[in-house]
């Protein structure tokens, strides 16, 4: 049993039930026969999506909801732990994202992964906001005879909780899910909250009352995101949802594939880009910022090094977001996804090339992912902009176009860490190598990193890294004018799926920790770059060239071409004892290959095709 509808329909009644129920009872509820509930059940056990329960009458429960995995779960259950091996996690690590996902997307049906995504997405951020407003109505509730008022909208501002209009708030909407008007009253839920919430103006979707959204599976939806909590403070201490809405980003782009890519980093590269800048205080732009990735993992590594760790025991949210963003739905995505960590910013809505929202901004710390090899950019309308200092960047491709535009914003002691396709780092057409040398000659280049294959969800094009310095005489670190950090990570990373690639957490200290040695800092810990104290070049990996070298490699930036190759290990074995180890191995060699090619003329001549 394939039926999407149905394994939907099993899906949501298991949910109501709380998770976990009897066969008898579930059947019941459903109100099927029995080989229809048995066909479904056993399609969903295949696909680890449930698991069987412990009840002796025969249970079933949702994965991850406490029941034992038995048999059809144990996939699921091995899968868990090869994550829990590896030495750092995915996104995926709050425990139930991928049985939530699973769940979620069986009530897809036939809609595109791109359309539901904002019907998904917006509900979860509903549900969010009012978790954490019937909290603390809860709250107020009690304080009653104390004079606190519940329904006062400035006793949650006060405390930065969103106020939720009576018809916005998620227990009505769940008692209303399986009636027919369930989409328009989402709709009037949305407009409610953004009516009461001026940040939220003009973010949230409204358009679940369409006639091409099934009201049925709305309601199912509904149902399921109503059995987790990810507003109240329990969660919101945890980042609950912060995680869970990560994952579903990455999911989505998984599924939308080149489109999804537009906006959805993988995390590993963005905590890479945050790693290697360090963004304690200052302001952050990201002139293409998609989703808000980097802005989110900025506010983490501040938070993560709370205590100190390279900042003198000082570390605070002492920064200033900026951002814009073309994609008017992306951008959405954007302000929900700062919205519910309750991370203030300015981000606007525009093209970055031609409707500069930020035109004076000077940032501190700039990180981006900009798109790779744009051609319809609108480039010849541009001709001579005041950006384009070092040359007017190609027609056909925005990439040295967004360099540009970075350094342009760049303040005087600025750093920016982005994202680029590899021909960025060599390619000579339409003036991109003229471009590429007078940044170098400029001196604003200060490290390039070669990224491994199969990182990201949208594109196989190969990827690297640039940083660039506006002043790297600055006191802060030792003056490293006219030398290049070079890092060859090609050969880094774990898959984690048949198609992708990620970065593990020991990976990204390494290369983040010979960068910072390599910037004179000391207080990179020892263990993260193989117990060296100060820098050093290592032969495949890392390797500082002076501008004269890359001079001599004609301004080309590719690492490969700087770190040389790996030190072979030491072979002890006599080279009397490796030639005859090897021509025996090359004589049973030739022996197999005379074997098939007999075998092979033998077949030929049972086919009539022999001499």
């Amino acid at each position: 049993m394939s039926d999407p509808s149905r394994k939907a329909d099993f899906i949501a009644a298991l949910s109501s039930l709380g998770g976990s129920a009897g066969n008898g009872k579930l059947r019941e509820q459903l109100g099927w026969d029995e080989p229809t509930y048995d066909a479904v059940k056993q399609t969903l056990l295949d696909e680890g999506a449930i698991t069987n329960g412990r009840g002796r009458g025969g249970s079933v429960a949702l994965a991850g909801n406490g029941a034992p995995a038995q048999t059809a779960g144990q996939g699921v259950q091995a899968d868990r732990k090869a994550r829990a091996a590896r030495p750092n996690t995915t996104a995926a690590n709050v425990g139930y994202e991928a049985e939530l996902w699973r769940m979620a997307d069986a009530l897809r049906g036939s809609m595109d992964a791109a359309e539901y995504k904002h019907v998904v997405l917006g509900l979860i951020f509903l549900k969010y906001i009012s978790d954490a407003f019937e909290e603390k109505h809860a709250a107020l509730e009690a304080e009653k005879d104390q004079g606190a008022d519940p329904e006062d909208p400035d006793e949650y501002r006060a405390e930065n909780i969103f106020w939720v209009p009576p018809e916005a708030r998620w227990l009505h909407l769940k008692a209303q899910a399986r009636q027919s008007t369930i989409g328009q009253l989402v709709d009037d839920a949305m407009a409610g909250i953004e009516r009461d919430n001026p940040a939220l103006k003009g973010v949230l979707p409204k358009d679940y009352a369409r006639p091409a959204l099934d009201k049925a599976r709305l309601g199912q939806l509904i149902d399921l995101i109503s059995n987790i909590k990810v507003g109240d403070a329990e969660a919101r201490a945890k980042d609950v949802l912060g995680r869970v809405y990560e994952y579903f980003l990455s999911q989505f782009a998984s599924a939308e594939g080149k489109k999804g890519g537009e906006f959805y980093t993988p995390r590993c590269v963005v905590k890479l880009l945050v790693e290697m800048l360090e963004p304690y205080r200052g302001r952050v732009y990201d002139p293409c910022c998609g989703s808000s990735g980097m802005f989110v993992q900025s506010m983490e590594f501040i938070r993560a090094h709370a205590s100190g760790n390279g900042n003198g025991g000082k570390a605070k949210a002492d920064i200033s977001i900026y951002g814009q963003e073309s994609n008017y739905t992306t951008w959405r995505l954007a302000k929900m996804n700062l919205a519910i960590r309750g991370i203030e910013g300015q981000i606007a809505h525009g093209d970055t090339f031609h409707n500069d929202r930020h035109p004076d901004l000077k940032a501190d710390f700039i990180l981006a992912n900009p798109p790779f090899n744009v051609s319809d950019w609108g480039g010849e309308r541009l001709r001579s902009d005041k950006r384009w200092v070092y040359g007017d960047p190609p027609v056909g491709n925005a990439n040295f176009a967004w360099v540009q535009h970075i350094v342009h914003h760049l303040a005087p002691a600025g750093v920016a860490g982005f994202v680029l396709a590899n021909g960025s780092m060599s390619s000579n057409q339409s003036g991109e190598g003229e471009i590429r040398k007078k940044l170098i000659e400029a001196d604003l280049v200060d490290c390039m990193i070669a990224l491994p294959g199969q990182l990201f969800y949208s594109t196989q094009i190969p990827a690297c890294l640039w940083f660039l310095a506006r002043d790297r005489r600055n006191g802060k670190f030792r003056d490293r004018r006219g030398e290049v950090l070079f890092i060859d990570a090609r050969k880094m990373g774990v898959m984690v799926d048949r198609t992708h690639r990620e970065l593990t957490d020991d990976e990204i200290a390494k290369i983040t920790g010979m960068y910072h040695l390599w910037r004179g800092e000391r207080d990179v810990p020892p263990e993260a770059v193989d117990g060296r104290t100060a820098y050093e070049d290592i032969p495949g990996f890392c390797k500082a060239a002076s501008l004269e070298e890359i001079r001599k490699h004609g301004h080309v930036l590719t690492p490969g071409r700087y770190v040389g190759a790996e030190v072979a290990e030491e072979d002890d074995e006599p080279f009397a004892e490796r030639m005859a180890r090897l021509v025996a191995e090359l004589r049973r060699q030739q022996q197999e290959a005379a074997r098939l090619d007999s075998a092979i003329a033998t077949n030929l001549r049972e086919l009539g095709y022999g001499e």
